[in-house]
């Protein structure tokens, strides 16, 4: 196991070694009234004038590579440092959908201070049990969650706002993801506001191989705001619009109407329409509820639990967020607005340039653009790449002088007949580690003739395998041992699945926040193993043979560019071909003799092994 983190780590030290160039769609910005900009819009660059500021001069090329060396490993660190993190708000984020209160809490008072009636609900006795389960076993992450929300919480009421509805309904994301823009849940809904793909796309987020938009966290809760605002016209109640959002507006519907629980129109009367058609009637029957009528239905066996106690999660929240002292947590500090500088790029476009052109790190450009899954832009569209405040400008007119060539340290490759994954990943001197990885959904080593594949060539280190480094290290409370997660099979067993890492049943109920033995197909259990452990089967999200070839493919690397040379280009530099094959400038010039780092287009240069 050991072998294995540090087989893992010695990988991404190689990936963040070989970069030189440093290098989850837009939302629309809203038209300008005529002459100004309109406050708060996203300043968007790229398709009007802007002046254009003087070229870079160019830096030495021994001190540009040093400090983009430096830059890389400071972005793996900070990779790595974040995705331990959002392993973190899934674990507490999946108890507190596994939580369910047993017994009545004693009634305090709640003052009247919210723009959701907190003061009619708040003393209900699953209010008052999750206000306990968030000031014991989740406070230290509901103070995480806490401290992220000032970034995030001006954008999201405004846009609540312009949709007629209550700002408070803030809360409703620091329950779904605690402000994480990559949380995924177990039934695979991401993001702040936790859509589910279908629901996502309906409400104009793209979701596919390139862009994931449910990540995006202005596009997202637009979407959000939109669907919201539909529950809460169908429904006329904020309580089952919230409900309906975490179960669906058929379920909700479907409960009301078991239940017997008549809408009732404004004069106080049942709400018909004898001019209702059959196509209308489904839809319009659901008009007049109020907010008591979801806690009838609460009442009932028509809702699952976790819709049942979704609201009063959502009125705990809301009491700890607005008084976080009365209960024990800290103030969160101000924080700067989430920025709204933008730059549109044309097709496919690196992050590690926009980085470059913004004098940032790749892991903050990563930050504010997770909606990317592979560190570009899409090919064939218009993109909007969102930026550090006040650098719009300077990146704008940057980006307009850099050569068409230099805006990609990713090439698209178009697979031929009988090409294997770490043929390509030779070809393009990198590891296949990396072409795997940049490629989600790409299995065994053969590819189709035809199929698109993403090659990073700038090297940068990825999300998945910074997470991956992050699982493989120490808990803090493992005592020593190892996270691992198993993914519940058909007949798999919780005594069985402790068996087979040598933990007891109480362990994994207690890791796992269980309340009986049963485990579900498909569900993921978190497994502390000892760090000795060397003879321990660990759960791993690839295959026998997915890990052979793999290893094949690593191992064809070296082999295949040791043997490679390579033809000058009109306008390469010696450093970006010592990055595009994972090698250093030094060992170049020494198998070829050369005495500057001067190339002459046309030469062949023969190109050393790595490592």
């Amino acid at each position: 196991m050991l072998r294995t983190r540090f087989a893992l780590l010695a990988t991404v030290g190689v990936l963040a070694g070989c970069a030189s160039n440093a290098a989850v769609s837009p939302a629309p910005a809203p038209a300008p009234a005529p002459g100004a900009p309109t406050p708060g819009a996203p300043r968007i660059h790229g398709e009007t004038k802007v002046a254009t500021k003087a070229p870079m001069p160019p830096a030495p090329r021994g001190v540009v590579d040093s400090l983009l060396r430096a830059k890389q490993l400071e972005d793996l660190a900070e990779a790595v440092r974040l995705a331990a993190d959002s392993a973190a708000d899934e674990r507490m984020l999946a108890a507190l959908e596994e939580s369910h209160p047993s017994d009545s809490m004693a009634e305090e008072d709640v003052p009247v201070r919210w723009d959701i009636d907190v003061a009619t609900w708040g003393n209900h006795e699953r209010v008052r049990w999750y206000l306990d389960f968030f000031q014991g076993p989740a406070h230290e992450r509901m103070q995480i969650w806490l401290d992220r929300m000032p970034r995030y919480e001006p954008m999201i009421r405004e846009r609540l706002q312009k949709e007629d509805l209550p700002a408070d309904l803030v809360y409703l994301a620091l329950i779904e993801s605690g402000f994480s823009l990559t949380a995924t849940s177990r039934a695979k809904a991401v993001g702040m506001w936790q859509f589910m793909r279908p629901t996502g796309r309906h409400y104009g987020l793209r979701v596919d191989r390139w862009v994931d938009e449910r990540r995006d966290p202005v596009r997202a809760t637009d979407a959000a705001a939109r669907f919201l605002s539909d529950l809460n016209d169908r429904f006329g109640s904020l309580y089952l619009a919230a409900a309906a959002y975490n179960a669906g507006g058929g379920r909700i519907s479907g409960g009301l109407r078991r239940m017997g629980i008549t809408p009732v129109s404004a004069e106080g009367g049942p709400a018909v329409d004898e001019q209702v058609t059959d196509e209308e009637e489904e839809e319009e029957a659901d008009v007049g509820f109020s907010d008591a009528d979801f806690f009838k239905l609460y009442q009932s066996r028509y809702i699952h639990r976790e819709t049942k106690d979704y609201v009063p999660k959502l009125i705990a929240a809301a009491l700890i967020a607005k008084e976080p002292r009365r209960y024990g947590f800290r103030p969160p500090a101000p924080a700067e607005p989430y920025p709204m500088d933008s730059l549109v790029v044309d097709g496919l476009t690196s992050l590690d340039v926009v980085a470059r052109l913004a004098d940032t790190t790749v892991t903050a450009i990563r930050e504010l653009n997770p909606h990317y899954l592979r560190l570009a832009t899409p090919p064939s569209t218009r993109s909007v790449v969102r930026l550090p405040a006040g650098k719009a400008d300077e990146v704008g007119a940057r980006y307009r002088e850099l050569p068409d060539e230099e805006r990609v340290t990713f090439r698209l490759h178009v697979a031929r007949k009988g090409e294997t994954v770490a043929g390509v990943a030779a070809q393009y001197g990198v590891p296949a580690s990396l072409v795997y990885d940049a490629n989600p959904g790409l299995r065994g080593g053969a590819l189709r003739a035809g199929r698109e594949v993403v090659v990073p060539t700038g090297g940068a280190a990825s999300i998945a395998i910074a997470r991956e480094v992050s699982r493989s290290a120490p808990a803090d409370d493992a005592a020593g041992g190892r996270v691992r997660y198993h993914k519940v099979k058909k007949g798999e067993t919780l005594s069985g699945i402790a068996k087979r890492y040598g933990v007891s049943q109480a362990k994994l109920k207690q890791w796992n926040h269980l309340s009986s033995s049963k485990v579900r197909t498909g569900q993921k259990l978190r497994v502390v193993t000892p760090a000795s452990g060397g003879s321990q089967r660990v759960a791993s999200s690839e295959s026998a043979a997915e890990r052979r070839q793999h290893a094949k493919g690593a191992g064809t690397d070296a082999t295949r560019v040791a043997a490679r040379t390579h033809k000058v280009k009109k306008g390469e530099t010696l450093s970006g071909i010592a990055s595009r094959y994972g090698v250093t400038m030094d060992s170049i010039r020494q198998v070829n003799g050369l005495k500057s780092s001067n190339l002459q287009a046309g030469r062949k240069l023969k190109i050393p092994p790595r490592g």
